[in-house]
């Protein structure tokens, strides 16, 4: 398998920022660079890591934090979210002053991402799934040939993505996932934005929110 995933929680939302690598190529993409833009750096230098791309899933402050200053400071594009979530991405510095996180910066990334595009970095090519509901352009990405798929906050072990927010909506986010999420199969294992990862089939069996027996 060319995939290697490493995890590295950041910010005090502990948020999942995933390291993928093509070990083939040696190039890394990260998933969602929440925070600590200088640790995520030092880590892609200690495993001789070259970064390719970022891609974000979408524009909330935990997940896109550190995205701009790494993107500047490494010379490498950002692609996603889904527009959608355009209106998060143009207030970062303000949520950033609200939630007295470090110093951030508005952005819009090099790439919008709808549903069904391709996103690549070394010989690795994901595909990009619009799932709306935690915020209207949230995109999912997902790696058919490991069966693994990088979910954000869609989903969660136990548990499903907030709503609550400006723009959430829950009958979307259910929608997306049991109807583009779960349809992938039940062997697919998800990195969520965070916590533990876990598989479409145990959250079909056990999730309340979520499960079958909730709506089959």
């Amino acid at each position: 398998m060319a995939l290697k995933i490493m995890i590295a929680p950041v910010t005090a939302y502990q948020q999942n920022c995933s390291i993928l690598i093509c070990t083939e190529t040696q190039k890394a993409a990260l998933v969602d660079p929440g925070g600590e833009a200088d640790r995520l750096k030092q880590t892609l230098t200690e495993n001789n890591l070259t970064l390719e791309k970022i891609f974000i899933t979408h524009g909330h402050l935990d997940h896109a934090g550190a995205a701009k200053q790494i993107a500047e400071d490494l010379n490498v594009p950002i692609e996603g979210p889904h527009e959608g979530d355009k209106y998060w991405l143009d207030d970062l510095e303000q949520y950033a002053q609200m939630m007295q996180f470090p110093p951030t910066r508005n952005f819009n990334p090099d790439r919008w991402l709808v549903d069904g595009d391709t996103i690549k970095f070394g010989n690795i090519t994901l595909n990009v799934i619009h799932c709306p509901g935690h915020t209207p352009g949230h995109v999912v990405f997902y790696y058919p040939a490991a069966q693994v798929a990088f979910v954000g906050d869609v989903i969660f072990q136990g548990s499903i993505g907030r709503t609550d927010f400006p723009g959430g909506n829950h009958d979307d986010l259910i929608t997306s996932i049991r109807s583009k999420l779960f349809t992938l199969g039940d062997d697919i294992q998800f990195v969520p934005g965070h916590g533990p990862t876990s598989t479409f089939g145990q959250e079909r069996q056990t999730n309340p929110f979520v499960a079958d027996s909730k709506y089959g």
